[in-house]
């Protein structure tokens, strides 16, 4: 009896072009081509946030996703892939975890709730976009958010089996919404698609993975990372909270600067929705998401805490490529957009 043919995706995202020999190693691997994978040693040595490190784990993440073009589905289980993927992974965390101050949940979230006073941009995108951005540093900006945006909400989905009570409803509640509370028009992955449209951008998911810079990418792969794992449920949750109940003010100032430039108004429409959105959900996430999982697993606080460390400061980092480029009126990507 002959074994059952191996499923390859005729279409789907294609994959990316190399940026070293971690990620040149995987993507050979991925189209079934020879050759060494990287070893244990070869990404312990790799720069935590470099490009070459960060593309390597969003390809091995995507597997998880929607795969690739021309890709065998069965790469997603392949165990010497999950094996670097594990490597890599443990490079980065612990980074992370080196880099990311200790501290208390119930501190990191009061932190949150505190916009800065007189924020003139220095330091803050949205606020940038908001006073000053001009419509082409808006585009760049929603093209890299597309790596997140087109697949909103499905990371932090990976949680919802490992949460109880009035977490998970809280979560799942919330992940409704997400996902357009039943409406498939009303999937916020397909607001952010008009809004690409309204912007000229590709919405093919995954277009924009070759010239977003590692800063982007890493933003990305914390999300799979810490949703991946049951270990680290307490990091996602961390980092939930901190997209929630930061996404309001944020989202209110983005929806400005739609307006501001005349960007369209499905480009309004989806910051619009978050506003309104996502000040419902930050007090749910507050109260009862982070409330109940801190009451049934109370040892999980320091995770809590450095799941919204970790995000800001990648967030950060992600913030001083973009304002450092924009300021110097040339393009924070690898390669300027060519769409129009």
């Amino acid at each position: 009896m002959s074994a059952p043919a191996v499923a390859v995706r005729p279409a789907g995202p294609r994959l990316p072009h190399g940026r070293g020999p971690l990620s040149g190693a995987v993507l050979a691997r991925l189209r079934d081509a020879a050759g060494p994978l990287p070893t244990e040693e070869e990404a312990g040595r790799a720069d935590p946030y470099g490009p070459d490190l960060q593309l390597a784990l969003y390809v091995l993440y995507e597997l998880h996703y929607r795969g690739f073009a021309g890709v065998r589905d069965d790469h997603e289980w392949d165990p010497a892939l999950l094996s670097v993927r594990r490597a890599l992974e443990q490079r980065f965390l612990g980074a992370l975890r080196t880099d990311v101050p200790a501290a208390g949940a119930e501190e990191a979230m009061a932190a949150l709730l505190i916009e800065p006073a007189g924020d003139d941009g220095s330091s803050s995108v949205s606020h940038y976009l908001q006073r000053e951005g001009r419509l082409w540093q808006l585009r760049e900006y929603a093209a890299l958010r597309s790596l997140y945006h087109l697949k909103e909400a499905d990371p932090h989905a990976w949680v919802l089996p490992r949460l109880s009570g009035r977490a998970k409803a809280g979560m799942a509640a919330i992940e409704f919404d997400e996902f357009g509370a039943g409406r498939a028009e009303g999937i916020h992955a397909r607001l952010f698609a008009a809004l690409m449209t309204d912007l000229g951008l590709d919405t093919t998911y995954g277009r924009y993975v070759d010239p977003a810079p590692a800063e982007a990418l890493a933003t990305v792969n914390m999300m799979s990372l810490l949703g991946l794992h049951r270990s680290l449920r307490g990091a996602l949750i961390g980092h939930f909270a901190t997209v929630e109940v930061t996404s309001s003010p944020g989202s209110r100032r983005l929806a400005e600067a739609m307006r501001r430039t005349g960007a369209g108004p499905a480009a309004e429409h989806f910051y619009d929705e978050h506003v309104e959105a996502d000040a419902v959900h930050e007090q749910v996430v507050r109260r009862e998401v982070v409330g109940g999982l801190l009451a049934d697993e109370p040892e999980l606080e320091p995770d809590v805490a450095f799941g919204i460390g970790a995000t800001g400061l990648l967030e950060d980092r992600l913030a001083t490529r973009l304002l450092a480029a924009w300021r110097a009126d040339r393009s924070a990507l690898r390669s300027p957009l060519t769409d129009t």
